[in-house]
């Protein structure tokens, strides 16, 4: 969590909003293939990657 603390305090300090909906994209795209391994979806997702 101290990673995503240090991240937004970036982002704060050195206006950097348009690097905000990019990371937002690869936390959601991380969080769909963490969720896709073990679920029944499995086979739906990998094939958009």
């Amino acid at each position: 969590m101290e990673f995503l603390k240090e991240l937004w305090e970036f982002l704060k300090e050195r206006k950097k909003w348009w690097l905000l909906p990019i990371v937002i994209v690869l936390l959601l795209l991380g969080l769909v293939l963490i969720f896709a391994e073990s679920s029944a979806v499995a086979p739906f997702v990998y094939p958009i990657f």
